[in-house]
């Protein structure tokens, strides 16, 4: 009786002709899936587990509302300002005055950032007294519109934090944590590159706290931007009268004259405008339909990835038996 080593059958599998190796290879093949269907069970139990779970974990997530704004961008140079800082920009420059001439960072652009910046966060949430409603939300009720707050986390009734902490952080969140918890999972703001106009939206599982924030931030932005143009106009003008009288040459004279008019008109645009920097297209609404989760995909998602595991279970206890196996038959 002829016997051969793996090695020599090896060679021989080799020496064959093409169609005898593709052959082999549909062998294999057919191998393959009948080594999953033997393990159909483990295969089947993964499946179940992680439906299971998936839905489990679906329905303990709480409904997220998103309220949004559309803004457009209030334009408060005027012509005349415009041409006169085509003019006198330099000579401007010099005085230490921005006309905005095009230069740096437009107003829209400025305001975005400040909105997002920690200074008018931390102002923002200390005005209105959000943090608990931030940090510790927990469950709203849409009967009777009542936000629950986490009592593990903040006593609604003596109004503390008693969230457990280690140090240096304490049990109430510090506006360094609440405010990268609010950029990344709360507000976000979006520009259309086409019409320019500004989406400004919150996220939140009260819809009725979604709404009220959105307009706080709007009005709250606009009266902050108001204020920085009027003081930053206010010291314009103080200093071009300051060196309007230290010249006696009469076309500079004429100049800082016109500069004081057109700088004088802004702060009068500036105390009559409430809309400073963004007029709402569109105001927020109370969400009547959540934004997330989406349940069913997630549902799906974790089925899916139940089977795959499973699948890769069985191939795995496959090939390390087969290993096991031909490493005890060379020995």
């Amino acid at each position: 009786m002829n016997s051969s080593t793996p090695q020599q059958h090896q060679q021989r599998f080799q020496d064959y002709p093409p169609q005898f190796q593709q052959q082999e290879d549909e062998i294999d093949l057919r191998e393959l899936f009948a080594v999953i269907w033997r393990g159909k069970w483990l295969i089947l139990a993964c499946t179940t587990l992680f439906a299971v779970a998936a839905v489990f974990f679906a329905i303990s997530q709480p409904n997220i509302y998103r309220a949004n704004a559309l803004l457009a961008a209030t334009n408060q140079d005027n012509n005349k300002l415009n041409s006169m800082a085509s003019q006198f920009g330099g000579l401007a420059s010099l005085a230490g005055i921005n006309l905005g001439s095009g230069g740096g960072t437009d107003q829209t652009t400025l305001a975005i950032e400040v909105l997002k910046s920690r200074q008018f966060f931390s102002e923002f949430v200390n005005k209105y007294h959000i943090k608990p409603q931030l940090m510790a939300a927990l469950s709203w009720d849409p009967i009777s519109g009542k936000l629950d707050l986490n009592p593990e986390l903040y006593d609604a009734d003596s109004k503390v934090w008693v969230r457990e902490a280690k140090p240096p952080q304490q049990p109430e969140p510090s506006m360094q944590v609440s405010h990268e918890f609010f950029l990344n999972g709360i507000l976000s703001v979006s520009t259309n590159k086409e019409t320019g106009l500004i989406t400004l939206a919150v996220q939140h599982i009260s819809p009725v706290v979604a709404q009220q924030w959105v307009s706080w931030l709007i009005e709250d932005i606009n009266q902050v931007m108001k204020q920085r143009a009027r003081l930053e106009t206010m010291a314009n003008i103080n200093y071009l009268k300051q060196q309007l009288e230290k010249t006696s040459v009469a076309q500079m004279q004429s100049v800082f004259y016109q500069l004081i008019e057109e700088q004088t008109k802004t702060l009068m645009l500036a105390e009559a405008n409430e809309d400073f920097v963004f007029k709402v297209i569109d105001p927020p609404v109370v969400a009547e339909k959540k934004v997330k989760p989406k349940r069913a995909l997630i549902c799906v998602l974790g089925t899916l990835l139940g089977g795959m595991l499973g699948v890769m279970l069985v191939l795995i206890r496959h090939f390390s038996r087969s290993e096991q196996q031909s490493t005890e038959n060379n020995e």
